[in-house]
């Protein structure tokens, strides 16, 4: 079985490897499909994907067991000139983890085994391009990761493998996508040893359908009249990226971690309030529940803890927040 896998993101790194290392016999990673390079940094220097840069370094290691180089293929679209490249490289099955593009028909034609899709959701339960993220916003109980033929329409296809597991409420983006990813390596990895019965048991999605877009940067916006528990989760939420702010007058704020007070006391003063600061953090008044601040940073400058911060802002208690 011939395979090409498409991905960016680091997040899907350990599923390329767990392809590289089964190399032999039954199995050989024909190439990655991946984004091309982009700008980065004030400089805008032209930098690969997470998963291109892992690929060059994995690279190192298959030489060292006598295995060819990967193969990376980065088309700006999935045109006809990409479909003669992944064609060249012969394909079995496409394998996708976060690569970003929807494959058309004539793409997935290439391919005798079809595509299948790894996607960091128990669905139909957040389709999209945000699903972790969103399980963090949601306050969900438990989230999961599915392995999903690829179909027409995005995240509608067959499943093949789930994995459900616990949330403990205080997990980030960052957090959860780096358990994500190790356990879908192993996932993928099961479903490949066993591919053929995989697919005969492949069963339709159940329930209702809920779909999450792409994170914007203003979405970090704080809403200081929500309750402090849904601030906490946005703040985990959008950890590392578009990360959660306030503005105390026109300087942005960056509220970086944080915890909801479990018991907190009626609220006396207005929805982004600053109160005080004892051994727990930074209380700021929300419109349900004290918030307990532990990590800030103003726009430009280092992050640092609650009590760093309170030394260089004397006069923060008092302080109403928000736009």
């Amino acid at each position: 079985m011939r395979i090409l896998f498409a991905a960016s993101p680091d997040i899907a790194v350990p599923s390329m490897v767990a392809v590289s290392e089964m190399e032999g016999v039954n199995f050989t990673l024909a190439g990655i499909l991946t984004n091309p390079d982009s700008k980065r940094g004030r400089r805008g220097t032209l930098e690969p994907t997470e998963i291109s840069s892992a690929a060059t370094e994995l690279d190192k290691a298959r030489r060292g067991k006598g295995l060819p180089s990967i193969t990376q293929i980065k088309p700006e679209k999935l045109n006809e000139k990409a479909r003669a490249l992944v064609a060249a490289l012969a394909p079995d099955l496409l394998i996708s983890f976060a690569y970003g593009r929807i494959f058309g028909p004539r793409f997935l034609s290439l391919f005798p085994l079809g595509g299948i899709n790894i996607h960091p959701s128990l669905l139909p339960k957040f389709r999209g391009a945000a699903p972790i993220p969103a399980a963090i916003l949601a306050r969900e109980g438990e989230t999961g990761i599915c392995i999903q033929c690829i179909a027409p329409e995005m995240d509608c296809g067959d499943i093949l493998m789930e994995e459900r597991f616990p949330l403990t409420g205080s997990e980030t983006a960052l957090s959860l996508s780096q358990e994500v990813s190790i356990k879908a390596a192993k996932l993928l990895r099961e479903l490949l040893l066993d591919f053929e019965a995989k697919v005969k048991t492949a069963r339709p999605q159940q329930g209702k359908a809920i779909y999450c877009s792409q994170m914007k940067k203003e979405d970090g916006l704080i809403n200081w009249n929500k309750s402090a528990a849904d601030i906490d989760a946005q703040i985990r939420a959008y950890t590392p990226w578009p990360l959660s702010f306030t503005f105390r007058g026109n300087d942005r704020l960056f509220i970086l971690e944080a915890e909801p007070l479990k018991d907190p006391t009626k609220a006396l003063e207005l929805p982004g309030t600053v109160l005080n600061a004892d051994k727990q953090g930074i209380f700021i008044q929300t419109g349900e529940g004290i918030l307990s601040v532990k990590k800030l940073q103003w726009q430009a400058k280092k992050a640092i803890d609650w009590k760093a911060f309170c030394n260089g802002e004397r006069s923060f208690a008092g302080t109403k927040l928000g736009v």
